[in-house]
């Protein structure tokens, strides 16, 4: 089995993380148009965190996100600039449209969840110590 390792400077990783956000109130604000606008919000400033967004796919009342990062990166500073950002941009640019869904300054629920979804394994340490040999 290959896996598709990164490394830095004294390590090798395979950091892979899903993101779940739901809209406030769960609200079905959600359209094809908007994902793809936060989309592009968020891919605007994930190399500032160390992180590379691999997917981004939902339905109108949450998002999912998957993405990799790197054993320095900051998850909940990543995931509070992502809501944040994401929130700000959406309201400015659909307000009219969204007045009458959501009220008040929050898009995205307060909470969220966040899975990691790489796996250890015996394999990946050969593949490691296969590296490490080279």
């Amino acid at each position: 089995m290959e896996y598709d390792l990164d490394s830095g400077a004294h390590s090798t990783y395979s950091l892979h993380y899903h993101l779940i956000l739901t809209t406030k109130y769960r609200r079905g604000v959600l359209t094809e148009e908007r994902t793809q606008f936060i989309h592009e919000v968020i891919s605007g400033f994930t190399d500032n965190y160390g992180v590379e967004l691999t997917n981004l796919d939902g339905e109108d009342d949450h998002v999912h996100i998957l993405f990799r990062a790197k054993p320095t990166t900051d998850l909940v500073k990543f995931i509070n600039t992502v809501k944040g950002a994401t929130a700000r941009r959406i309201r400015n640019e659909y307000a009219d449209e969204l007045k009458t869904e959501l009220w008040g300054d929050s898009f995205w629920n307060d909470s969220y969840c966040l899975i990691s979804t790489g796996q250890v394994s015996l394999d990946v340490l050969k593949q490691y110590v296969e590296n490490q040999r080279e």
